[in-house]
């Protein structure tokens, strides 16, 4: 099949039936060109933080395969009226909950991964010229259980759509005009970015960049799926994620992003002998938690210093896991921070020129700004801080490399 489309339109962008209907004739329009049109849809507005704030008022730690049941159903009902708004405009439309537009994941609850698309039967619904509108969030794994995708699933779905539909591109609708310098709320000046590469907007994304989630775009740079990211209520070109242009060896600080949501955990007197670190992020591997800055301090009486951060998320569960270690292995404790925040720029290249950190870290002084931690990777410098002071850290930053003089350029 020709001229596929796969849209995606977040939870802000169906929060409500007016806009549901504005979205139902922004997919109809795009039928009407002639193309071939399949839509993930969100839970409306809220309705997922507060489907999981109901749980939390019965326990403190719900069951995820339970869980997953619940927060399920918010794509359910946006899925059904999006479905009847395009009808109610004379166009035929067929919903599909994620079992059903044949979704399989792998049984990790609350955080699971695609591992198929059963997609016969949405090649079915296209043929006949119907417009597909998918559950996005969610699947079923082998023994039959609904699974959702975690933070970003939606996007993930999305994707995965587009890659076994073989479409020609993927549509992310948001409440945002695309992907900016730095987040608007926070810097005034921030701009449009209007290319980014996907090495580059896979780093912001997983970085705090709400945009879109990092797990999907790694998965469209796998298939070098095109994504273009739009404003659902205000018009305009957006930013096209897509395989970076030759840029020879010039260095771009393409963005600044900041995370609040990070925690900080030190395992203190850490035998220095072979093993330990591996004992440790085996542990959390197992529970599928993600360890992002890694810190080991210089051995002093054999022994040492082991710092790493994790998402807020995980924080409760990693504690408890790593005091568990810890006296197995004789550490002498585990001291932890949850006021953490984590400022990053990235770019193309950007740890091959020294000037780079060092502009950085200047900025953050001059700010009076203490730094906690920092990691670096190709093409990204992080650095922990007091989340009392990530405001003043991304102006800082954006300021220091003119970043509101860029971004629009072409």
């Amino acid at each position: 099949m020709n001229n596929i489309i796969v849209q995606k339109y977040g939870g802000s962008s169906v929060a409500n039936i007016e806009q549901i209907k504005k979205v139902a004739e922004k997919i109809v329009e795009k039928a009407k060109e002639g193309n071939k049109v399949a839509v993930v849809v969100s839970a409306m507005g809220k309705t997922t933080d507060e489907l999981i704030k109901m749980a939390g008022q019965i326990t403190s730690s719900p069951n995820e395969r339970e869980l997953d049941m619940l927060i399920s159903t918010g794509e359910q009902v946006s899925i059904a009226l999006l479905t009847m708004a395009i009808h109610a405009l004379n166009w035929k439309a067929i919903s599909f909950t994620g079992m059903q537009a044949g979704i399989v994941t792998d049984a990790v609850h609350t955080k699971a991964k695609v591992t198929a698309v059963n997609h016969k039967k949405l090649e079915s619904a296209l043929e006949r010229g119907e417009i597909v509108i998918v559950a996005g969030f969610q699947g079923v794994d082998a023994n039959g259980d609904i699974t959702t995708l975690g933070r970003g699933g939606s996007d993930t779905t999305a994707i995965a759509l587009a890659v076994q539909l073989e479409a020609d591109r993927c549509e992310i609708y948001t409440d945002v005009e695309g992907v900016y310098t730095a987040d608007p709320r926070i810097v005034r000046t921030a701009r449009r970015i209007p290319v980014i590469s996907y090495d580059e907007m896979a780093e912001m994304a997983s970085l705090g960049a709400k945009v879109m989630h990092y797990r999907a775009i790694d998965l469209a740079r796998n298939y070098k799926v095109k994504i273009l990211i739009k404003s659902s209520f205000i018009p305009g070109e957006g930013t096209l994620i897509k395989e970076a242009d030759p840029m020879l060896e010039k260095v771009i600080v393409r963005g600044v992003t900041q995370e609040t949501n990070v925690g900080k955990i030190v395992v203190q007197g850490v035998p220095d002998v072979p093993g330990v670190a591996y004992k440790l992020f085996k542990a959390l591997a197992e529970e599928e938690i993600i360890v992002d800055m890694i810190i080991q301090s210089a051995h002093h009486n054999k022994v040492n210093d082991i710092a790493f951060t994790v998402a807020l998320s995980d924080f409760n569960k990693t504690i408890k896991i790593t005091e568990q270690l810890a006296e197995k292995i004789g550490a002498k404790g585990v001291i932890s921070e949850s006021e953490a925040a984590k400022v990053s720029i990235v770019g193309a290249g950007i740890t091959s020129d020294p000037a780079i950190a060092a502009r950085m870290f200047g900025a953050l002084a001059k700010e009076e700004i203490n730094i906690d931690m920092i990691s670096t990777s190709g093409i990204r410098i992080s650095c922990l801080i007091s989340s009392s002071r990530i405001e003043d850290a991304v102006k800082a930053i954006h300021k220091e490399f003119n970043l509101d003089k860029a971004g629009e350029e072409k």
